[in-house]
């Protein structure tokens, strides 16, 4: 059965208020205790079928160890309350030696959300999202759960997730962990969204026995975290995992997953895996693959059309996890005109809009979400359509049909434009920060406070227009900045290739400047991001350095493919450097990917490395060297 947190579960003349996990009856609270609500919860959630012991004390005694007596008290309460003889039920019935089972008939009470008040602008999705719910039951149950939602840049695989997630929050024994694959790390940094995840998890409630659960079963993750690992325990960690493999990690974090889920079920949302590094797609295969029971949901988004174009191998991945019925997909579809009407309905409610403005709208936008609330807001800006009065039908499709710009790239280009000249600087130094940033960072962009940073930053975010926010961030040096993000990737993309190459080098030579600054000695944690910035500033001397401590941080959480990926893009950054350079750094380049080359098991290929090693030195003279 599909709940949402405001939800009410009506069994006459009983009802199940979820949001405020309180039993009434004709409108007055029954006494319940916590355990009793979540088992009755349970029951009605999954009425008409048999809920085993076992699925009900898995589900909400995880990691206890507890006897079936603890449930039968439960029981007992609940029958209390619903005045329900165990020997002549109305509603929940007793299956001797196995479990018990709802047999009430249910209605389910849920207020429509209003313009203004909840509506999150999300149409169309109804059923995407009761799937989606589904496969968490599932996991609740024990049941792992690896679900990809794709499509097309636009099509609102986010919207669909957040919707979803915000439904699914409405359970407080939920855990939630989230983190996002970002384009500019490239080839890059190995983990680095499954480590977001977790640093989100550690600041998030409930998370005071992180740090424990990490050194009991993943300490080469932990090693990784810095924040959680006191300057005493770090060289006890590095000891301990002196000689681990890659292997050890990945089977690591599947046992600490495995854990945390026992716990309390988690979600896991990997967003934009189509840039994921290879690592990061090892462990959403392990996690997949592994046989026992967890109460956990994996939830992947990307575009495949994206992941194709640049041969990354999460499609074929994908496929071979459906073969094997290890894994699910939920491929977002173009909205149909009915959700075009429907959107338009939500947004003016007093428009009194004909049918022939969704037909429109629909036929130029192809039922792209994306595109729909950019024409949508096009009209808006231009007063076409108000929210109080019935428009010019003639003036509204003669602009639909003809004013409205060809692509979403020149509508996104208005956009910004019509914004105060203060406003689109902000936003072309925040493009070059990245997809999600610090206002830190758009402030060294810009040479600008940060206070009037971060306040420019929040009120875009405020109004809905390109950015959104993601929390705030504690640097090294002890600064606490906003974190923000653009509320579509192709918004940032438009935004970066607008800005004149020389201004757009000089904003990225400025904020990688000011990373350093900002880290100091612990820069190299940032290696990866670093090096990008570097690279587009065409200081190629600063990018090939931290090409290389990039490359070290990736050999050292035994990710040795991202690695090699680092330390060849060095190597050809080379040949950017003057010629007297050439040598020395190729050298030493050739030496660090031949040894990371051996580690992986790679010895034709470290063999070749050393022997360019020695041809190289001898063409220099240092063949002695």
């Amino acid at each position: 059965m599909y709940v949402t947190p405001d939800t009410q579960l009506v069994f006459h003349p009983f009802c199940l208020d979820l949001l405020n996990q309180l039993l009434l009856r004709d409108g007055a609270p029954i006494p319940l205790t916590p355990k009793a609500f979540a088992v009755l919860h349970l029951l009605v959630t999954h009425a008409g079928r048999l809920v085993t012991k076992v699925e009900l004390l898995s589900a909400l005694w995880a990691g206890t160890h507890v006897q079936d007596s603890v449930l039968k008290v439960c029981i007992r309460e609940i029958r209390r309350a619903l005045s329900d003889p165990a020997r002549s039920p109305r509603f929940i019935e007793t299956l001797h030696r196995r479990g018990y089972r709802f047999i009430g008939r249910i209605a389910i009470s849920a207020g429509q959300p209003e313009r203004g008040s909840n509506w999150n602008g999300l149409v169309g999705r109804e059923g995407e999202i009761l799937r989606m719910q589904g496969w968490l039951d599932r996991s609740l149950l024990g049941e792992r759960q690896v679900v990809f939602v794709t499509g097309e840049a636009g099509i609102g695989k986010t919207a669909v997730v957040d919707a979803f997630l915000e439904r699914a929050a409405g359970a407080p024994f939920i855990r939630i962990a989230r983190g996002i694959c970002l384009e500019q790390y490239g080839a890059g940094e190995a983990y680095m969204p499954v480590l977001e995840a977790l640093g989100r998890l550690s600041r998030g409630p409930g998370s005071a026995g992180l740090a424990a659960l990490l050194r009991r079963h993943a300490p080469t993750w932990l090693i990784q975290m810095p924040a959680l690992v006191s300057e005493e325990e770090r060289g006890a960690l590095h000891r301990e995992v002196i000689g681990a493999t890659k292997e050890r990690m990945l089977r690591e974090m599947a046992e600490a997953m495995e854990a945390l889920a026992a716990e309390a079920p988690l979600i896991l949302v990997l967003e934009d895996l189509h840039w994921s590094d290879y690592s990061t797609l090892g462990l959403i295969t392990s996690l997949a693959r592994r046989r026992g029971p967890a109460r956990l949901l994996l939830i992947g988004t990307y575009r495949p059309s994206e992941a194709l174009l640049s041969h990354h191998p999460l499609e074929a991945v994908k496929q071979q996890l459906l073969m094997r019925r290890r894994c699910q997909e939920e491929c977002l579809a173009y909205l149909p005109e009915t959700a075009v009407a429907e959107y338009l309905t939500r947004r003016f409610p007093e428009a009194r809009l004909p049918g022939e403005v969704a037909r429109a709208i629909h036929q130029r936008t192809n039922g792209n979400p994306l595109f729909m609330v950019n024409v949508v807001e096009y009209l808006a800006s231009r007063k076409l359509i108000v929210s109080d009065s019935a428009p010019d039908l003639r003036e509204v499709l003669k602009e639909v049909e003809t004013g409205v710009p060809e692509s979403l790239r020149q509508m996104i280009e208005m956009q910004v434009n019509r914004l105060p000249a203060g406003e689109q600087s902000l936003l072309e130094a925040a493009s070059v920060a990245g997809l999600e940033f610090s206002a830190l960072a758009v402030a060294a962009g810009q040479k600008a406070a940060l206070p009037a940073v971060e306040e420019a930053c929040e009120a875009l975010a405020h109004r809905g227009q390109f950015l959104r926010p993601t929390g705030t961030g504690c640097l090294p040096d002890g600064t606490v900045s906003a974190r923000l993000g653009f509320i579509h990737s192709l918004y940032q993309s438009v935004l970066y290739h607008r800005i004149p190459l020389a201004r757009r080098l000089r904003l990225h030579q400025r904020i990688a400047e000011r990373g350093i600054a900002v880290y100091g000695e612990r820069a190299g944690e940032i290696a990866g991001e670093l090096s990008v910035h570097f690279e587009q500033a065409r200081d190629y001397r600063s990018a090939i350095r931290y090409l290389r401590e990039a490359a070290d941080n990736a050999a050292r959480r035994f990710a040795n493919r991202e690695a090699v990926a680092h330390l060849t893009r060095a190597f050809d950054l080379v040949n950017r450097l003057p010629a007297a350079e050439h040598g020395g750094l190729q050298m030493a380049i050739l030496e660090q990917v031949g040894m990371v080359r051996r580690s992986m098991g790679d010895m034709q290929g470290a063999a070749d490395d050393f022997e360019a090693l020695v041809a190289l030195a001898r063409e220099q003279g240092r063949a002695n060297a």
